[in-house]
């Protein structure tokens, strides 16, 4: 992580520190130690949003904390080249853990996201710290993007009809692993459990005809979320129809998105945007997606949300309409909206098409 990214970083930090009268803040949770680090990684359950090592870090510093099983790879791997103290701990003695991190903190006033050590809560309005990414957030989220996209395309031109959905989970989570990403999320549906669920997580079920894949994939803390579809034989006009009015609905609330408006302002433009394409009631089926970066999604956005957006800030909105769904991860900035999981351009495309403009989407495969 470069000077200017941990300046950057501080800036935030002093700001939310001297609003909440705290002298700092230690971060465990995955999300925030990937933040304050500039996508370091602390986790060795991946079913954990805790991870085994904390970032103690005030106006100036920052301090690892960590037990003795941890602290020599973080030391030589995780952290290295980043100016951060590493203090480690018993991991057999909880109250020389305490004793340790007691010592470090002094006498000072420590807030944390996770109420480890008997501290007290992290004040509202920490996770907005994360939120409008820096220029090498950025390239990072353009990369993970990137590898999401092409794991779950080189899926779906991979897969046979008769390969069960936990089959197709395997291939799309090795795709992913194998560049050094990690699946956040894997979803996998095939022939009618495509049109009766919208979470649909791998089963034994085999392919006949029709799948969705869903990835959620996680590099350097950042999470890109896609979604595909593949179709062997001639693809029905019915799903046809579908698959447009929902890349309709999609176009409209990404062009929609933009920094300064309010979740609720664009929730509505979606809901009017489902009503015009004859699915006025589809949006309460599913969630309809909002922001994202170090959590699948920062914020789901509802009716009346008023959380804003910012600009450089990451959305992935999935409107869906039985049997169909559009998703990909945006990138929005003052002057317009960026794909960060585009497809590729061998992959079809369908343009969605809303009052205020056209967008390119990423149309089902047909085999």
């Amino acid at each position: 992580m470069h000077s200017n990214e941990i300046a950057l970083r501080h800036h935030r930090l002093r700001g939310y520190l001297a609003d909440k009268g705290l002298d700092g803040v230690l971060l465990q949770t995955r999300p925030n130690f990937a933040w304050i680090t500039g996508g370091r990684d602390n986790h060795i359950v991946s079913a954990s949003e805790i991870g085994v090592a904390a970032i103690l870090a005030t106006t100036d510093r920052l301090i690892c904390l960590t037990n003795y099983i941890e602290a020599p790879r973080f030391r030589t791997e995780e952290l290295a080249g980043l100016d951060i103290e590493i203090i480690e701990y018993p991991w057999w003695d909880e109250q020389a853990a305490r004793k340790t991190v007691a010592e470090v903190i002094g006498g000072r006033k420590i807030a944390s996201d996770t109420g480890a050590f008997g501290l007290p809560a992290l004040p509202p309005g920490f996770t907005r710290l994360r939120w409008s990414l820096t220029d090498t957030e950025i390239l990072h989220y353009r990369y993970c993007g990137q590898l999401a996209s092409a794991a779950i395309e080189a899926t779906c031109r991979q897969i046979q009809v008769g390969d069960s959905e936990f089959d197709i989970a395997a291939r799309l989570q090795f795709e992913l692993q194998r560049t050094g990403a990690n699946p956040y999320v894997t979803l996998v549906a095939t022939d009618r459990r495509v049109f009766e669920y919208r979470h649909p997580i791998p089963t034994a079920r085999r392919l006949e005809r029709y799948a969705m894949l869903v990835v959620c994939a996680s590099y350097r803390g950042l999470i890109a979320n896609c979604t595909r579809f593949v179709h062997f034989g001639r693809l029905p006009e019915e799903l046809a129809q579908k698959q447009q009015a929902v890349c309709n609905v999609d176009a409209a609330v990404n062009l929609a998105t933009r920094p300064g408006r309010t979740l609720g302002d664009i929730f509505a433009d979606l809901q009017m945007a489902y009503a015009e394409n004859g699915y006025p009631d589809e949006w309460q089926k599913h969630h309809q997606g909002g922001s994202t970066g170090y959590l699948g999604r920062e914020v789901t956005a509802t009716p009346g949300s008023t959380e804003v957006v910012q600009s450089n800030q990451a959305f992935a909105w999935n409107p869906s309409i039985q049997g169909t769904k559009s998703e990909d991860t945006f990138l929005v900035t003052d002057s317009g909206i960026e794909n960060l999981t585009p497809a590729s351009p061998t992959w079809p495309t369908v343009t969605g098409r809303c009052a205020a403009g056209e967008l390119v989407r990423p149309a089902i495969l047909v085999r």
